[in-house]
Formats: C-alpha cells, structure tokens, sequence
C-alpha cells in the first residue's frame, strides 16, 4: 500500500483540515485546488505538495493524473471539493446555480475517480488496499426544504458511489463516503448565499458546538487507517445538537426532567 493521499478541494475547509491531519499522520499528500496561493501557504505549514487544478475542467485532471504518475503514483483519493449554492425553492431555484453544483459535486468527483483509477489500482500490487473516500453530506440522504438543488446534487454524489462499490467489487478498492452534517468553516455558507456574511453566520447562530472542518478530518484518517479488511462504506458525522437535515437545536443542551422524557 502506498501512503500517498491526494485531497481536492484542499484550499480551506475540510480540505486543508484533511491535508493537515493526513500529513501530522507521516502520508505523503498532495493537495489539490484552484487557488495557488493557499496551497503554496499550506505546503509551506505541512510539508504537503500541491497542483493547481480546476476539477470542472478535464484537461486540468488530466494533467494531474499525470503529474501524479510521474512523482510516485497515489494509493488514496479524497474527494473533497464540490459546494453549495442558494436555499431557494425549486420553482425559484436559478437553474445555473443548480448546474454548478451537479458540475462540482458529481461530474467532478466523476472526471478525478476515472482518472486516477489506474493509479489506484497500481498502488496495491504489493498488497493493501487502495481507497477512495468523497465527502458528500447528509443533503445526499436526507431531503429538505430549500435544499432541491443541493440535495439532487449530493444524493448524485451517494448514488454514483454506491454504483462504483459494485464496478470495483472483487478488486483490493474500498469506495469511502463520510456524509456531514452541519460543519462551521470559513467557506461554506458563505459561498451558498453569495458572499452574504450575515446570513451565513446565522445558519450557526446559538447552535451549541457545531462539527468543525478537523472533526471531519479526523474521522478520514481513521477511515483509511483502518484495516485493509474493513470497509467503512458511510459515515454519517453530525453535532449532538442537529438530529437531522432540517431539524438543529438551537441553545444550551440539556437532559429534559424526568417526567417530560418521551
């Protein structure tokens, strides 16, 4: 098994958590984003490599397969990057928005397991096991309103890999999904409601611990560490205080008296 991981969407958020984590591990990473100068600023705190690369753009992948092949191959894929775009309903939802995120989300997962599979598949000729994880989200497996475009995105995302589990079977692959719930980073909300600070600091306002970009990261590590044997196929990683998509509570956590217990 080689210990090289490559991490997309890497520039922040979970990604950059992911690449940090990976590499306090001893993996070799290279991490993976559109925005030179935050990854130059991340190889130079981690010790990790960088491509710059636009996922949506397939000559762009290319030349990271490539890259890849000729500096030691890849034995783990992080399929990090994709994003979100409004909270509108459907009959409002702005019809690009949507193709954007089917684009990130889907296409671009699609474009890089196509073509670092080979890769992959190099990488356990000497035993182990070859992995790829894709960050999707609970809007992958729950519905909620505002979320139509968003969710048919990521449940793409969770049908494709389901599909992919059963392409590789009998193969030394595991297909990894890591399903968040609600995590506070820098980005996220932020680029959902077009750069409208206020409004995406609100989506956390008085929510008691919401994950953060290293809780995620740290459940990947432990997912490829595990042994080659077991394959931890979805997890699902979400704050004690949201029980699901649509449901967060906002406020101190506390046990209810006994008698109001349902």
């Amino acid at each position: 098994m080689i210990r090289r991981a490559v991490v997309t969407g890497a520039s922040s958020g979970i990604g950059e958590a992911t690449v940090t984590a990976l590499r306090a591990g001893g993996w070799d990473v290279v991490g993976v984003a559109r925005r030179q100068d935050r990854l130059e600023a991340l190889a130079a705190r981690t010790g990790a490599r960088f491509f710059v690369a636009d996922l949506t753009v397939q000559s762009d992948v290319d030349a990271l397969a490539a890259y890849l092949a000729e500096t030691g191959g890849v034995g783990t894929l992080v399929n990090n990057a994709g994003g979100a775009r409004g909270l509108d309903s459907i009959e409002n939802g702005d019809a690009d928005d949507w193709a954007w995120m089917f684009e990130v989300n889907v296409l671009a997962v699609k474009r890089v397991v196509s073509a670092l599979l080979p890769l992959l598949r190099e990488s356990t000729a000497d035993g182990g096991v070859a992995d790829i994880v894709t960050v999707s989200s609970i809007a992958g497996h729950t519905a909620y309103e505002g979320g139509g475009g968003y969710n048919a995105a990521k449940f793409g995302t969770h049908a494709m890999l389901e599909v992919l589990r059963l392409e590789v079977s009998g193969e030394p692959i595991r297909v990894l999904e890591i399903a968040p719930g609600m995590v506070y980073t820098e980005e996220f909300s932020l680029n959902r409601f077009g750069g409208d600070k206020e409004r995406a600091e609100s989506v956390y306002a008085n929510v008691p611990d919401p994950l953060v970009a290293d809780d995620v990261a740290r459940v990947i590590v432990s997912m490829v560490e595990q042994p080659s044997h077991v394959s931890l196929d979805l997890v699902v990683i979400k704050p004690v205080a949201q029980s699901a998509a649509y449901k967060v509570h906002r406020g101190a956590l506390q046990a209810r008296p006994q008698d109001h217990r349902a």
